[in-house]
């Protein structure tokens, strides 16, 4: 599976020195079709690896598992290509218990034409996990590295310059997984699907960082999977912002060098300030 992450393609570039004709490399982007039992449940577009976690992140974003158990099995289906060859674009995932399967309009696209209310009323209906109360306490420097962290470890896009990544963290900033892919979601679902398989779900003490922005979708991943904390490098959007306040998510977007916004949730965030307080109140 890794020789399909990138591919070359020629191309003509233009610049200060001329016409330079040569290979570059990008990004690839594949359908993958997910079935349950047999059945359609989508077709998402995504980078090739690690779908097994893709598949169980994204089921468990659909309210579908609520552990690795419930998995019977995942496997890859014929799918070939014009020379025969199977092209691992079909993934068909066993149940333990039978889903009613429809074609994917669910939680994560459900939001698509209805009000920001009834968006946030699905998803705090199907929340498995609450959020821990009070939390883990990360401090505000070591959530500035995490982005850091996170770049250093996109080795695809250091390739390619086409990739969002995603990655879980430990509340003092040490990283357990990250993962790439073209879509921000499909990243998400593969950090949250190595989370479930590793039994580490509901993951009330980790941090999930992602490269974009803090959409209203990768909120609600964060949620279904029971992550306390959603740190996003850009900035987030409103329902973004309403469902971490509803469901008690902590949610900081901007995180650029020492600066961040934290829109809810700042009782998990640990300043420096807090920091020099607790030390005062030690020495009195």
């Amino acid at each position: 599976m890794s020789g399909r992450v990138t591919a070359r393609r020629r191309m003509l570039r233009l610049g200060p020195a001329g016409e330079v004709r040569r290979q570059d490399t990008l990004a690839v982007e594949e359908p993958l079709e997910v079935r349950v039992d047999g059945q359609s449940l989508t077709v998402t577009m995504r980078t090739p690896g690690n779908d097994i976690d893709l598949v169980h992140g994204l089921l468990l974003s659909e309210n579908m598992i609520g552990s690795a158990e419930d998995v019977v099995s995942a496997r890859y289906c014929a799918g070939t290509d014009e020379q025969g060859r199977n092209t691992y674009n079909v993934l068909d995932v066993r149940l333990r218990v039978p889903a009613v399967v429809r074609t994917r309009h669910v939680l994560t696209t459900g939001a698509c034409g209805l009000c920001g209310k009834t968006a946030l009323d699905e998803v705090r209906a199907a929340g498995r996990f609450p959020q821990p109360d009070p939390g883990p306490s990360v401090d505000a420097s070591a959530l500035a590295r995490m982005p850091l962290t996170l770049r250093e470890h996109q080795s695809v896009f250091d390739a390619t310059g086409g990739l969002h990544a995603a990655g879980l963290f430990t509340p003092d900033g040490r990283v357990l997984a990250v993962r790439e892919d073209i879509g921000r979601h499909n990243a998400v679902d593969k950090v949250v699907g190595w989370a479930l398989r590793e039994n580490r779900v509901p993951a009330g003490e980790l941090v999930l960082i992602v490269s974009g922005r803090a959409s209203f979708e990768l909120a609600q991943k964060a949620v279904m999977a029971g992550i306390p904390v959603l740190g996003a490098v850009s900035a987030p959007s409103s329902l973004a912002v309403d469902l971490a306040v509803e469901t008690g998510l902590t949610l900081v977007a901007f995180l650029r060098g020492k600066t961040m916004n934290v829109y809810s949730g700042a009782h998990r965030v640990r300043t420096a300030e807090a920091r020099t307080a607790e030390a005062e109140d030690r020495s009195a």
